[in-house]
């Protein structure tokens, strides 16, 4: 047996199985192989491999060849032909990254959406050391083209020197923005609880769980990686370990947040601060984060396949509003859950090509008519329409300009930073991509949970399922793009696996939120006299309420508002162990709610809204005398979600 060691490359062959195979499967088999050289998994640039986990089945390899040949034969039989036109530019790149961080400003020098000022006086120091090194490499590539930029990297940030701290920004009214902060890490309480996730299902799979600390930013605890330091965490590479390590997180006094528990305000500036975030974790870990900007020929607007998320879920909402996963995804998945989950195979053993051609114009045509008929698609005939509609996507389901941050993740050698690149990733998905991902997710995992049934491993269905999410949809698929998508069946299985962990907001983002936006209110001022009268009635309307009520709105008391209850107002007392889900019994109990009205109480759940956060939805074991010490001026609304 080899032994894995913490270095060094590791070369993952087909197996070769000593079954006795027909004179067929084995021309099939090498064929196969043939034409799928042997591929490489080793971690480029860093030469820390990622060791095969030993739970690998013995036909894990040939599934990923069967899979890789039913798509490219898919893809000849359809003749597609997609026009793609891939940026190089690196300033162009370097604009496209400072946009979508929030940051347009500092190369434009004009206002933006995006709250420039706000966020830079709440980066880290090594967050904002990086936002101006792309700056500068913006100004420096600007430079090599004989352009001028619009503000040079030194109007921005100034350095006095590398080692010292950095100097505040300039803003673009030409005022000093507020000094960034160094970061100090702060302590994790010792009382607090362990995380589990909402299903009750442990993460963990036998070996002792790593504890995942979320209150810190990742790219603080890989700062180890520098200078040479061993990081800890790296050397617990897969070399004896049978199982995934299981990971644990310490629960928050201020209640678990998952991702769509936030506004979508509040969800934007997630995706600023991630992606800042998941690129100075790159660079502290040696890996180069690059980016893809595509564009393409134009998109179909109607029909299923081939059409863009975003324009799905617009036609969907016009007969089902509030849909927020397309409806012939679900149809799909409904289906196999149905009937496919205890199918030996499914996943593994294609439909009939025909049969499923001749669905797939049936779908087009007849789906939004509702005469389709479901019954006549059978198991793998509707696994094999699930496959399809996943790569025939015209923007990736993972996202054109983050598809190399995801696989890049496949170089990093410890599986807890991998799960924290990952996690940072899914934070930066558009909701639509998300919302579809965790969907695919959830199905994968009932799949896996019926493997005695099925006999479809963890490892069996991240080999078929990676080459459809990481493999570009275009028919000039390049030869490394197929040998990447082997080793991103390990990313796909650890989104598989910690699923539930990947879809909670880590709590430094959210205290990032937090200071975002009370840096934002500090700023703002009326801009006319219109708006100064407009925002002095209303702080008058608000002084006389809080007149009203001074008699109970004490310290440490709140007002709850239910417009959906009998009593819509509650002044409530907080104590320390006082949670969400007190504060909704008590208004039941108040109310006097009967069985009728359950289903809908069950519904009812508490929100902190404004203050210095857009919305959020409180978990009911939040303590509540914690969100109201972070978030001390917003309104609290028992309503449904």
């Amino acid at each position: 047996m080899m032994d894995v060691k913490d270095c060094g490359g590791v070369i993952l062959t087909a197996f070769h199985s000593f079954r006795i195979q027909s004179d067929e499967q084995k021309h099939t088999a090498d064929n196969r192989k043939a034409q799928y050289p042997r591929i490489a998994m080793s971690s480029p640039g860093s030469g820390s491999p990622l060791a095969p986990d030993r739970s690998v089945s013995r036909d894990s390899m040939e599934d990923y060849w069967s899979e890789m040949k039913n798509i490219q034969e898919d893809r000849q039989d359809r003749h597609e032909d997609l026009v793609e036109r891939v940026s190089s530019d690196e300033a162009e790149l370097e604009e496209a990254w400072l946009q979508e961080a929030g940051l347009s400003t500092l190369v434009t020098g004009t206002q933006s959406d995006g709250p420039a000022e706000a966020l830079l006086s709440t980066l880290t120091r090594s967050q904002a050391a990086m936002v101006k090194k792309r700056v500068d490499n913006y100004t420096q590539t600007l430079r090599k083209r004989n352009r001028q930029p619009m503000r040079h990297v030194r109007d921005v940030f100034s350095m006095a020197d590398a080692s010292s701290e950095l100097t505040p920004p300039i803003s673009p009214n030409g005022q000093i923005a507020p000094k960034l902060p160094q970061w100090n890490p702060p302590k994790v309480p010792p009382a607090c609880s362990v995380f589990t996730p909402p299903d009750g299902r442990s993460s963990s799979s036998g070996s002792e769980p790593v504890v995942l600390a979320l209150d810190v930013p990742y790219s603080e605890g890989a700062r180890a990686h520098r200078k040479g330091r061993e990081c800890h965490d790296c050397r617990r590479i897969r070399k004896d370990d049978k199982d995934l390590p299981g990971f644990q997180t310490v629960k928050p006094r201020q209640g678990v947040t998952r991702v769509n528990d936030l506004s979508s305000e509040d969800l934007r500036k997630i995706g600023y601060i991630s992606l800042i975030e998941l690129t100075t974790f790159y660079d502290i870990m040696g890996i180069e984060m690059k980016r893809n900007r595509v564009e393409r020929s134009k998109a179909r607007d109607s029909g299923i396949f081939g059409v863009p998320l975003t324009t799905l879920l617009e036609n969907d909402q016009k007969k089902y509003p509030g849909s927020r996963v397309p409806q012939v995804f679900r149809k799909l998945l409904f289906k196999l859950e149905q009937t496919g989950l205890q199918t030996e195979g499914i996943l593994r053993v294609p439909g009939s090509a025909s049969r499923v051609k001749q669905l797939r114009q049936e779908l087009e045509l007849k789906f939004y008519e509702d005469r389709f008929d479901w019954d006549q698609v059978r198991q793998n005939d509707a696994a094999g329409l699930l496959k399809m509609f996943i790569r025939e996507l015209p923007y990736p389901l993972l996202t054109q300009q983050h598809l190399p941050a995801f696989t890049a993740a496949q170089s990093i050698s410890s599986p807890k930073h991998q799960i924290q690149a990952l996690h940072l990733l899914i934070m930066l998905l558009p909701e639509a991509n998300r919302d579809t991902l965790k969907a695919l997710l959830e199905f994968l995992r009932k799949v896996v949970a019926f493997e005695e049934k099925n006999r479809m491993s963890l490892w069996n269905v991240s080999m078929i399922v990676a080459p459809n999410l990481f493999t570009f949809s275009g028919k000039n698929a390049k030869q490394e793009e197929m040998q990447v998508a082997v080793a991103a069946a390990q990313l796909v299985r650890l989104l598989i696996t910690h699923q539930d962990l990947l879809w909670t907001v880590p709590c430094f983002l959210i205290s990032h939120i937090r200071k975002m936006n009370e840096a934002a209110m500090g700023k703002k001022t009326p801009t006319s006299e219109k708006t100064k009268r407009r925002l002095l009635r209303r702080w008058n309307t608000e002084k006389d309420r809080d007149r009203s009520e001074v008699t109970d709105l004490r310290d440490g008391v709140i007002r709850v508002h239910a417009p959906l209850h009998t009593k819509v107002s509650m002044a409530i007392q907080l104590s320390c162990e006082m949670k969400a889900r007190d504060i909704t019994a008590r208004f039941d109990i108040e109310n006097g709610r009967g069985s009728r009205s359950a289903s809908r109480r069950q519904r009812q759940c508490l929100f902190e809204v404004g203050g210095n956060i857009g919305e959020r939805c409180l978990d009911p074991d939040a303590h509540l005398l914690d969100v109201y010490h972070a978030n001390p001026h917003c309104e609290w609304v028992l309503k449904s979600r």
